[in-house]
């Protein structure tokens, strides 16, 4: 069947390229990405028998998007006569046996009886669980004809999982591509993965109002701009942390070795499953009301004994971890083990509270070692409710780096002497003076030995 049709020419190659099994386009708003994704999909089964499965995470989402955009397609190609579109269930037949089937990653269930998929088109696949991706990686099976995936979705925060996936994950030391590469050269071939990166430039059936429109973002959101007219990744909400930088791990030693009477605190969150036991070694600059974060200790599907042995250092050292109050039992257990552990202090309003103390240090700087720190709390946004407010004490993520800044900030002030006055004594205890030296109360370089 001979089909003539004017396309986008940064789509020509992507639309008749079946060479690898994934497909990943990003882009920003109008670049028309599933349009060319639908019709590229209806090419495809027209040439050969073949049964498709179209994703969303909401079922309820599909049929005025990928659904309304296949048939609007067909419509155009004045195949509508030979290609069917069934709305109950959602279904487009083609008359050589090839068929397009839609669900939602809301029904699960509904994906069992799914057999001889060869294609999947996942649309907006950052909404997609980590874990129904993997689902569906499971669900794309043949026993003779290529396998192919293809992604599409507008760019979101870098700890969404497909990027982690698809480009950069720091925390598991996983590099695949560099997202700015792709910027830059547009389509790039990798891991059997063909990555195209579009924007409404690209599409050359936009009225240039809609351009202009998407430029205009950048006087009064410039996330969103980024996101909607650059096509590129990155944050998109209010930051929680806007004085957060990282820098590398002997350049923060050295700037806490210049510290006057320097505080030096712990604190410890506590995980499982999907939670991590998180422990952060901080240092304050009271004068200069500088937050420093040198160390860190993060994992999960630790049991307590076990981790136990993998902090022992604190038990040598007796630093004072302040601690998650919700877990009695566990810091209990610390203790018994002769860990200097205490419940931090929670009350009603103390996520908010020990938030806007955070939130007070004019910078707050993090050692380039602590990797799971600086994943958290680079890109932490505020929540929004459903009038697109901030919740003040409500994240994008679980931030459990947060959460252990919070516990071991617990005690603390911006102007509190006798908290100060405490901690001297603790480290001056039976010691003599304090000298400037390159290590830290513990021994660790960087900070002073008493």
């Amino acid at each position: 069947m001979a089909i003539v049709r004017e396309v986008n020419p940064h789509f020509e190659d992507y639309l008749f390229n079946w060479d690898y099994k994934f497909y990943f386009l990003v882009g920003g708003y109008g670049s028309s990405k599933s349009y060319n994704t639908a019709f590229k999909l209806i090419i495809k089964l027209l040439e050969e028998k073949r049964t498709a499965l179209v994703v969303r995470e909401v079922y309820d989402t599909i049929r005025d998007s990928c659904f309304s955009l296949l048939e609007e397609i067909i419509t155009e190609m004045g195949l509508e006569d030979v290609i069917k579109c069934k709305t109950s269930p959602m279904q487009i037949r083609f008359p050589n046996g090839s068929k397009i089937i839609f669900k939602g990653m809301d029904k699960p269930a509904k994906l069992k009886s799914i057999n001889n998929v060869s294609i999947i088109w996942i649309e907006e696949c950052s909404e997609v669980k980590y874990d129904g991706f993997k689902e569906l990686l499971g669900r794309l099976r043949h026993p003779t004809l290529h396998l192919h995936m293809i992604l599409t979705t507008n760019p979101v925060s870098k700890s969404n999982w497909c990027y982690k996936y698809f480009f950069i994950d720091s925390k598991n030391h996983f590099f695949v591509l560099d997202d700015k590469e792709l910027y830059k050269n547009r389509i790039i071939i990798k891991n059997n993965t063909y990555y195209h990166h579009s924007i409404a430039d690209d599409n050359l059936f936009l009225p240039k109002s809609y351009i202009d429109q998407l430029e205009d973002l950048k006087t009064h959101d410039k996330d969103l701009w980024r996101i909607a007219r650059r096509g590129q990744f990155g944050i998109n909400g209010l930051k929680v942390l806007p004085q957060f930088e990282h820098k590398s791990h002997y350049k923060v030693l050295d700037l806490m070795h210049n510290i006057n009477n320097p505080l030096y605190k712990v604190g410890m969150d506590f995980g499982f499953e999907t939670s991590y036991n998180a422990l952060i070694r901080l240092c304050i600059d009271d004068k200069n009301k500088i937050l420093y974060i040198y160390w860190e200790y993060y994992k999960n599907h630790m049991t307590d004994d076990n981790t136990a042995k993998e902090i022992s250092e604190f038990k040598q050292t007796q630093e004072l971890i302040r601690a998650d109050a919700a877990e009695p039992k566990t810091i209990k257990y610390y203790k018994q083990e002769g860990f200097n552990m205490r419940a931090a202090k929670k009350f009603p309003g103390s996520r908010l509270q020990y938030t806007k103390k955070v939130k007070r240090f004019k910078k707050i700087i993090c050692s380039d070692n602590c990797t799971n720190a600086i994943e958290e709390l680079e890109e932490l946004t505020y929540a929004v409710d459903k009038n697109g407010e901030i919740i003040e004490d409500e994240f994008n993520i679980d931030s459990h780096v947060l959460s252990a800044i919070w516990y071991a900030l617990d005690g603390y002030e911006v102007s509190d002497l006798k908290e100060h006055k405490y901690n001297n004594e603790i480290y001056n205890k039976g010691k003599g003076v304090v000298k400037k030296a390159t290590t830290d109360p513990y021994g660790r370089k960087g900070g002073t030995v008493f």
